[in-house]
């Protein structure tokens, strides 16, 4: 009995698995620690994410270099072995490695980063995390209106980012162009009416225009892009009904609501001020009274 324990604790085979237990463990503790004594003490978010996305990468390399150490002399079975079960696993697996693949593609190929605001099979929200195989959101938009968070936590396979655009709402251009149209009634000063949307234009989104100007021409350095109009305008149109107003601007890809809130108020309480000189359209309809039958009865 004796004999069979010490032959049992000095198997190689034994050896090398607590060999391999031990090890592993003793990595992934050091790296909990690390983590939790000096990656936490890092103030910026952004950096403080990405030295322990660093860290979780780094303690699975060292757990297979361990494991690759620890079963050295039998790597050529280990190979052949591989190889048999390597066509059948790719088979059962494409979704998977799929997404491993687009997992490299995102970290390596700057499609986005935790923070950005996505549009990603189908679904857009704020990445809140960027795993091996899934990329974690927190929606927006569905039956909130705007850009607001729904509540609603998505997860989205890596595999995506090759099967569907990515909408990156805050890449190198984190700003977007939006606009507001305003229907003004025929016979109104017009001008004036311009005068009055520009104003409000350059008064609640004209801070970003030097910002915005400045990373388009950035953009313009890396990319073949023309030059592109960051400062408010107004353009016009008529129809049948009105004469129809058009705002565009540059508005930060969080403050699109906001932005819009801010500019519907200052035209309206202005249109107000001018006393009748430019007044809102609405739709009208003209009722058309039945002819008149005039009926002749002979006996």
């Amino acid at each position: 009995m004796e004999e069979s324990i010490i032959k049992f604790l000095f198997n190689p085979t034994i050896g090398k698995i607590v060999t391999l237990f031990v090890g592993i463990a003793i990595i992934w503790t050091i790296i909990k620690v690390i983590q939790r004594n000096l990656f936490s003490k890092i103030k910026e978010q952004e950096n403080r994410y990405r030295a322990k996305k660093f860290s979780g990468f780094l303690g699975y390399v060292l757990s297979i270099l361990l494991l690759t150490i620890v079963y050295s002399d039998k790597l050529g079975g280990l190979t052949v072995a591989f190889g048999v079960a390597g066509a059948g696993i790719a088979f059962a697996l494409q979704e998977v490695i799929a997404s491993f693949a687009g997992w490299l593609a995102i970290m390596f190929g700057g499609f986005y980063k935790s923070g950005d605001r996505v549009q990603l099979g189908g679904i857009k929200g704020d990445v809140m995390d960027i795993g091996v195989l899934r990329t974690t959101l927190m929606e927006t938009g569905q039956w909130v209106d705007g850009d607001l968070y729904n509540g609603r936590i998505v997860l989205v396979a890596n595999s995506f980012v090759f099967k569907e655009p990515v909408f990156n709402y805050s890449g190198d251009f984190p700003f977007l162009w939006d606009e507001i149209k305003l229907p003004i009634q025929y016979g109104s000063n017009y001008t004036m009416a311009h005068e009055i949307i520009l104003n409000a234009g350059k008064l609640v989104a004209g801070d970003l225009t030097e910002k915005s100007q400045e990373t388009w021409r950035h953009l313009q350095n890396k990319y073949r892009l023309e030059d592109a109009q960051t400062e408010p305008m107004v353009s016009l149109i008529a129809n049948d009904n009105w004469v129809e107003y058009t705002l565009r601007y540059v508005v930060s890809y969080r403050k699109r609501r906001i932005t819009k809130t801010a500019l519907f108020t200052k035209i309206l309480t202005d249109i107000e001020a001018s006393q009748g000189a430019v007044k809102f359209a609405s739709a009208t309809f003209h009722l058309v009274e039945a002819p008149e039958f005039k009926v002749n009865i002979q006996k």
